[in-house]
């Protein structure tokens, strides 16, 4: 019988399968210059662009998709992301490369990321939110794993701009059928428990808040969602950045490409495993876990000086930064509701837009002055602490009375946080 709700579910993974280029650019830019003669900064200036693009539009296309539903919202965003990769193909400079990849490609990328996590999770029950957003969001991290070898044999066989022209056309051929069949249930549409679900939840029935964005920011509980976010993703992509620099420097290692796949097959690990313990024992009790590990692996990294180390280094920091985006998601939903989730999530994604400069100015920092990454370790092992604190004492805020006027209760089975 055909499942509309994993029909649903099987699109946004390959979707994300698709627009996950955005996180290649290391392959673009090495092309850039050595092939086109750019500097690293100009080379760098695109992917910066599109990383602050990526997290502005993701919050604009939440705001939409509540309004309009997800279809629209996603086919607009496939449309600007393949034309960005399409036009990034006859650019002669690096002003050119920022608006079409930076801006077109990187806004269409967060136009579509937007819309796939809350259409799934409202066709699936409460129970299986976890498991829903770690295996969308696994699409896009494990998007590196075949893109990175993908494009470096295109830009080897027909070079960086017939590469950026082929890409964006694959993009729109693939991914475009698949956003039509991206929608939102029905209003009276009851999302079925599965048997286990059935034999050992607890039939407790509460109401379910649905808080929009201006009361959200009234609870102290988004503020510290908001803060874990951005301490945690500073840790994470501090280390993804600078994969290879630290490699090199620690282990004397000149080719560390490899450490790239299996941080980004750890990352994609990360999301599905964290997606199925949040489901099992709830968010905060995941977030806690990842952020020991996170803190002792930390504390290790400066002894990480030989390949089998640094494999096992990379591996815990991919697994890790997995755990983000198949938490916070369920959390936001959780605590917040699904009506406007598109709108509250944007705004709590804004911590990982401002986290994508912290990670990489601590790194520099600690490089520029010390010649190591261990100042970095250990700021990052001081800002993993803080999450930590933060995942301890936060409470449900459902638990507490909501301004009437900004919510409204809809009867759902009692999930754990």
């Amino acid at each position: 019988m055909f499942d509309r709700a994993k029909q649903i579910l099987i699109a946004g993974f390959c979707i994300n399968l698709c627009i996950g280029i955005l996180f290649t650019w290391s392959v673009f830019k090495k092309a850039l210059v050595i092939n086109l003669g750019w500097t690293n900064a100009e080379a760098s200036l695109p992917y910066t662009v599109a990383i602050i693009t990526f997290s502005i539009t993701l919050l604009l296309a939440g705001i939409l998709q509540d309004k309009f539903g997800p279809k629209l919202v996603l086919i607009t965003g496939i449309i600007f992301a393949g034309l960005g990769l399409i036009t990034s193909g006859y650019v002669t400079n690096p002003t050119q490369l920022i608006f079409t990849f930076g801006i077109l490609a990187g806004g269409g990328i967060g136009f579509s990321y937007a819309c796939l996590s809350p259409a799934a999770m409202k066709w699936f029950h409460p129970s299986k939110r976890g498991l829903v957003n770690g295996l969308i969001a696994a699409g896009f991290g494990l998007a590196g794993v075949y893109l990175a070898p993908l494009i470096t044999s295109l830009i080897a066989n027909y070079g960086i701009n017939y590469s950026f022209n082929i890409l964006g056309v694959a993009l729109l051929c693939i991914a475009t059928p698949l956003a039509f069949t991206i929608t939102n249930p029905s209003e009276n549409y009851v999302p079925v428990a599965s048997v286990s679900t059935k034999q050992t939840e607890k039939k407790v029935i509460d109401p379910q808040i649905e808080v929009k964005w201006t009361s959200m920011l009234k609870t102290s509980q988004f503020y510290s969602i908001w803060i874990m976010y951005l301490c945690a993703s500073s840790t994470g992509l501090m280390i993804i950045g600078n994969i290879t620099s630290i490699a090199a420097i620690q282990a004397n290692m000149t080719d560390a490409a490899h450490l790239v796949v299996i941080l980004a097959l750890f990352n994609t690990f990360g999301r599905v495993l964290a997606g199925m313990l949040c489901d099992k024992i709830g968010g905060l009790k995941t977030l806690s876990l990842s952020f020991i590990l996170s803190i002792a692996n930390m504390i290790l990294f400066p002894h990480y000086s030989t390949h089998i180390s640094l494999i096992i280094g990379m591996a815990i920091a991919g697994l890790c930064y997995g755990t983000l985006p198949a938490v916070f998601p369920s959390l936001t939903a959780g605590f917040y509701g699904l009506k406007n989730y598109g709108t509250n999530y944007g705004v709590v994604y804004t911590a990982w837009g401002v986290s994508g400069f912290i990670g990489p100015v601590i790194a520099a920092t600690a490089v520029d002055t010390t010649g190591n990454y261990q100042l970095a370790y250990f700021y990052s092992t001081i800002i993993m602490a803080i999450a930590f604190v933060f995942s301890l004492f936060i409470k449900n805020p459902k638990k507490q009375p909501q301004p009437v006027s900004n919510v409204t209760q809809t009867s759902t089975v009692k999930v754990t946080a």
